[in-house]
């Protein structure tokens, strides 16, 4: 009896201190951050958003960048047609036309490009000879080659390709060789 008089009150003894533990802990767990504990979140909290607002601000900026240089790529493609009909046109009056002819519509023709290249327009230098990339040339179809150097590799230009910035408006059509 004794003994379970003994074992009892050690029993209530430990379920005490672990009371009191748990009051302790609890009012660890609940105390009330201090006021640098609060500045420093907050802080943190600050820089995290500014730097986000400026890497929005930067990726805006660019996108409308982007939007601008590329905005009046239709308006390119489209006179990309008048300006291969220049091209055929200077060729026919220098076949058989006077030189005066010539000279007035390479004035114009020349104006009229420089203007496209203002813009960002670029012609494509391709030369019968270079290797075929598939990221710049469209083939046309393909010939046997007329020498063994020219294998895999373009053997005319058919029509010029152009670029708008570094953006590809029309790939360059090619004739490859076999």
């Amino acid at each position: 009896m004794e003994n379970q008089d003994i074992n009892e009150e050690s029993i209530n003894n430990q379920e005490e201190t672990n009371i009191q533990n748990e009051a302790i802990s609890e009012d660890n767990v609940t105390a009330k951050p201090s006021a640098e504990e609060l500045l420093a979140e907050e802080k943190d909290r600050y820089i995290r958003l500014y730097a986000e607002f400026e890497n929005y601000k930067k990726r805006t900026s660019k996108e409308k960048m982007e939007f601008f240089q590329y905005a009046n790529q239709d308006m390119m493609v489209s006179m990309l047609g008048v300006l291969d009909d220049f091209e055929r046109a200077l060729k026919e009056i220098a076949k058989n036309g006077n030189p005066s002819d010539l000279q007035g519509v390479e004035l114009i023709y020349n104006k009229f490009k420089s203007k496209l290249t203002e813009k960002g327009l670029k012609a494509m230098e391709v030369n019968p000879g270079d290797s075929f990339n598939v990221d710049f040339h469209e083939a046309i179809t393909q010939i046997p080659a007329p020498s063994e150097d020219l294998k895999g590799k373009i053997v005319d230009v058919i029509e010029t390709g152009y670029t708008l910035g570094d953006k590809v408006i029309r790939f360059a059509k090619v004739v490859t060789g076999n």
